[in-house]
Parts: C-alpha cells; sequence; structure tokens
C-alpha cells in the first residue's frame, strides 16, 4: 500500500498547482486523475481552448474586416475549420503535456482513475474495474465543477450543446441561440458569430453579465449588438423542440406571459455550473456539503473530515481557474505549516471577448448596498492616444474609491486587452493603495494602459486628456 504526506483528487489548476507547490514543500505527493489526459476543464475543455477559438476567431474577422482601412490590402479570408480546432487542439496537447511535465519534475505521482475517500487517510482509486487504496497523511478534494443543466432540456453535444460541446461544433451554425448571458455564452457566442452564425442570447435577468458592474454590462450590452448580438432579457426558454430541420425553441417572459418560439440551428446551454462531488464518497466518509451541493470549508480549507481539505470550484467562491490556483498554493502551505492565504477581495475577472472586460474588488452596486460612500473616476479609450491611432476605442476604465481615504475599492475596464490591464490595479489593491498612488505611478506614452492613470486622476477631477 503506497503511503504519501498528500493526496489531491483532481489535476485542474487548483489541483495540479497545490501539488506542486506541496513538493516544493518537501511533502511526497501524489495526484488522482480519472480522465485520460491531466488538466482538468480549464485546459481541456474550458479556459485554454476557448482562448484559441476566441483568437483565431478574432483574426478570421480581422482579415476580413479591419485590414483594408490599414492599407493592408487581402483576399476575402475563407474559413477552413478543421484546420483551426486543429490549431485548438494543439493548444490543448501543449499545456496537457505541459503539467505532465510539471509532475515528473516534482516527483508527483499520477494516479489514474476515479478517487474516493474511504475515511482519513485513505484514498481508493478505481480505474478499469480495478481499485487501490491508498494512504495519505492528508487529502485535498480538487474536482472542480460540471454544466448545469436545464430541465427538461436534453444536452446531446451535436444539436443542443454545453461549452464543451460548442468548442467542437462540426460546421458553422447558420442560427445560434445562447442560453444564458454569462461569461461563457458571450464568449463562445463572439467565436461563431465573427465565423458566421447568427447569434441570439436568451437571458432569465433583465442585464447581461450578472454580478458584473451594472454600468460596464449596460454599455458591453450596446458594444455587442453593435457587433451583431440579438437579446432577450428577462425571458427564458421552457422547452427546445427537434426537427430534420431546425430547434425549435420556446421561449417565455421570466415574468410569466405569451411564449414564442424560435429557430436556431445549434441551441448552447450555458446556465452556470456546478460542484462535481460524484463518486467521491463524501456522505459515507462524513464530508459536509453545503445547500448548494459545496464542500463545507473553514476559512483554513479544512472539511468537516480530520485531515481533508478541499479548494476550487468545489467549494465557495467565483468558479474560476486563478482562484481555485490561489487556493491551492494557500493550502498545501497551511498543510506544512505555514500561513497560507487568499485575498478574496482582490480576485479578478475577465471576459476574453473583443473588447475584453475586466474587473476586481467592488462594483458600484455593492458599495451603494453596503452603503460605502465612494468617488468614480472614468476614462474613456476614445481619449486614448494609443487607442485613437489604432482605431480601437470601444470601452472605458472605471475606478471606484473610498470617498474618505482614496483607497481602490474597485477597478472596471471595457477595452482591447482589459485582461492585461487589470493586473496594476489588482497589484495596488494587494497593498491597499490609493488613487494617488495609481495616478501618480509613471505609465510609459503611448499604451492604453495610460487610461488607467487617467482614470485614477478623474477620481480627483483632474484628468489631463478629457
Amino acid at each position: 500500500m503506497a503511503t504519501y504526506d498528500l493526496v489531491v483528487i483532481g489535476t485542474g489548476p487548483g489541483g495540479y498547482v497545490c501539488a506542486v507547490r506541496a513538493s516544493q514543500l518537501g511533502m511526497k505527493v501524489a495526484v488522482v486523475e480519472k480522465n485520460a489526459t491531466l488538466g482538468g476543464t480549464c485546459l481541456n475543455v474550458g479556459c485554454m481552448p476557448s482562448k484559441a477559438l476566441l483568437h483565431a476567431s478574432e483574426m478570421f474577422e480581422e482579415a476580413g474586416h479591419s485590414f483594408a482601412k490599414m492599407g493592408v490590402s487581402v483576399s476575402s479570408p475563407k474559413l477552413d475549420l478543421p484546420s483551426m480546432m486543429n490549431f485548438k487542439q494543439q493548444g490543448i496537447d501543449g499545456n496537457v503535456k505541459g503539467v505532465e511535465f510539471l509532475m515528473k519534475k516534482n516527483k508527483i505521482d499520477v494516479l489514474k482513475g476515479t478517487g474516493k475517500i474511504l475515511g482519513t487517510g485513505k484514498v481508493e482509486v478505481s480505474a478499469d474495474g480495478k481499485s487501490q487504496v491508498v494512504e495519505t497523511k492528508n487529502i485535498v478534494i480538487a474536482t472542480g465543477s460540471d454544466i448545469a443543466r436545464l430541465k427538461g432540456i436534453e444536452i446531446d453535444e451535436k444539436r443542443i450543446v454545453s461549452s464543451t460541446g460548442a468548442l467542437s461544433l462540426e460546421k458553422v451554425p447558420g442560427r445560434l441561440l445562447v442560453i444564458g448571458a454569462g461569461v461563457i455564452g458571450l464568449e463562445l457566442g463572439s467565436v461563431w458569430r465573427r465565423l458566421g452564425a447568427e447569434v441570439m442570447v436568451v437571458e432569465f435577468l433583465d442585464r447581461i453579465l450578472p454580478g458584473m458592474d451594472g454600468e460596464i454590462a449596460k454599455q458591453f450590452q450596446r458594444i455587442l449588438e453593435k457587433q451583431g448580438f440579438a437579446f432577450k432579457l428577462g425571458s427564458k426558454v421552457t422547452g427546445v423542440e427537434a426537427n430534420s430541420k431546425a430547434l425549435l425553441a420556446k421561449i417565455e417572459p421570466a415574468a410569466g406571459g405569451a411564449a414564442e418560439t424560435i429557430e436556431a440551428d445549434v441551441v448552447l446551454v450555458c446556465i452556470g455550473r456546478t460542484p462535481y462531488t460524484d463518486g467521491l464518497g463524501l456522505k459515507e466518509a462524513g464530508v459536509a456539503l453545503d445547500p448548494r451541493g459545496r464542500v463545507q470549508i473553514d476559512p483554513h480549507f479544512a472539511t468537516s473530515l480530520k485531515g481533508v481539505y478541499a479548494i476550487g470550484d468545489v467549494v465557495a467562491g467565483p468558479m474560476l481557474a486563478h482562484k481555485a490556483e490561489d487556493e491551492g498554493v494557500a493550502v498545501a502551505e497551511i498543510i506544512a505549516g505555514q500561513a497560507g492565504h487568499v485575498n478574496y477581495d482582490v480576485i479578478p475577472g475577465v471576459v476574453y471577448t473583443t473588447p475584453e472586460v475586466s474587473s476586481v474588488g467592488k462594483t458600484e452596486e455593492e458599495l451603494k448596498q453596503a452603503g460605502t460612500a465612494y468617488t468614480v473616476g472614468k476614462f474613456p479609450f476614445t481619449a486614448n492616444g494609443r487607442s485613437k491611432v489604432n482605431q480601437t476605442t470601444d470601452g472605458f476604465v472605471k475606478i471606484l474609491a473610498d470617498a474618505k481615504t482614496d483607497r481602490v475599492l474597485g477597478v472596471h475596464i471595457i477595452g482591447i486587452e482589459a485582461g492585461e490591464m487589470i493586473h496594476e490595479a489588482c497589484v495596488l489593491m494587494e497593498f491597499g493603495g490609493s488613487a494617488e498612488d495609481l495616478a501618480r505611478t509613471c505609465h510609459a506614452h503611448p499604451t492604453r494602459s495610460e487610461a488607467v492613470k487617467e482614470a485614477a486622476l478623474a477620481v480627483g477631477k483632474r484628468a489631463i486628456h478629457m
């Protein structure tokens, strides 16, 4: 019977990062993975492949619509979808091999199979009808999440697809109906719209991007509509029927009322994700779950069963790969007797469309609800020199600061490369920095990031370029 200091169940970003950090701290570590490849949802059917298709489809659209105005003459681009899918797969393979390399480099044993917790210090690993039991001082549950399903709508990953199926369509749908106006639906809708699909998004709430700053969401919706998206907000899909020619989606107002039927070639169900705990034996082992099916943990990631911890999508908090990674590092350090910590007030979020949307910290709505007095600084990319000369002026930077202390409480950006620009705000907020600190930091010219400095200046009503 093999014995370890730590066994991590799941090799997504949270799991493999946890394993690497634990190995760095001198532990003997094993990871358990039920899938054929390492990397979890993120590397195989989530973050990474979607970014490959977002990039490739953006290049396709650029070649077809933007090159000419820059004086670059090319013939009308032709889509070779199988080659684009091969481009995506090459990226997946490279990342998966990278995780395999990290396991070998850090002398981490990879146990292929389904992990089941038998109790404190014991994990059963089953594959191909065989099983083995490994002993370990500590266990970390990092099994991630699964797609959320909509009652009465059966996903077949061909015509009615989840995010997984939407990454591997064999042809561009003429009409794509997206159920859910969250990050995943808008990203994948962007991919197929650029490649030629008509895209309609149905959202139960009266707005897109629930949880993001309201002003940002409103402007982003206008930008997407200008790109060709159609939205039905405050609506719900109550059923999808199929015939040989089309899918017939029945749509009703969320508040009730007359239904209408919309035809689509593909329906993408993107209503969120649910914690993945199937087969882990949690109930039998005594690991408590909360009412939403997430593993309950204390502030140190410990579950109700001694020696068992949990991180990532399977616990409370934003379902983001980088949040899981930080938790993986923190729990490994806690197990090693150190002071691992995650600052949940500074977890950035990004929508990888064109333009991108990024956010960190509080929204205006959250500050108002909490009764926090705050000041706002905004700066549009229409007034940013680099954006002007590149003719990429959609969007703005918005900074929210405490009215008394000037400490930055939230930063929200719509614009090209917004996902890269958000990180200076993250660093500032980690150190408790003020808008004045940011405003007095020299930024290279000409860059889009100057808009962040200008928004910080605008907090004090002294922006230079507007």
